[in-house]
């Protein structure tokens, strides 16, 4: 086993190369001086959140709550047609 340590910085920006320049793990691996399994690992305990899921997160979220309104609205609207009918048909 080594005894070589890394920086934080170092292994996110390891990261960053497989992540957002698209680089091969193995070919980073090799360029860094790590092994493949190390920069796997660095991977998977830095992985960097990644921005389209945030949004895919955001959208349902939005989506929901936009269902709920509209099922309130269709409730709202029903309760006040049953409400106009009755109203409608009551003598003066």
């Amino acid at each position: 086993m080594s005894d070589k340590r890394y920086t934080e910085e170092f292994k996110i920006a390891a990261i960053r190369q497989v992540t957002e320049q698209g680089y091969p793990v193995l070919e980073v691996a090799e360029r860094l001086g790590v092994t493949n399994r190390t920069l796997y690992a660095w991977l998977r305990k830095y992985q960097l959140p990644n921005p389209s899921d945030k949004q895919t997160n955001d959208k349902d979220a939005e989506i929901k709550r936009l269902q709920a309104e509209l099922k309130r609205t269709r409730e709202e609207r029903d309760i006040l047609k049953k409400a106009a009918a009755y109203f409608a048909n009551q003598p003066e």
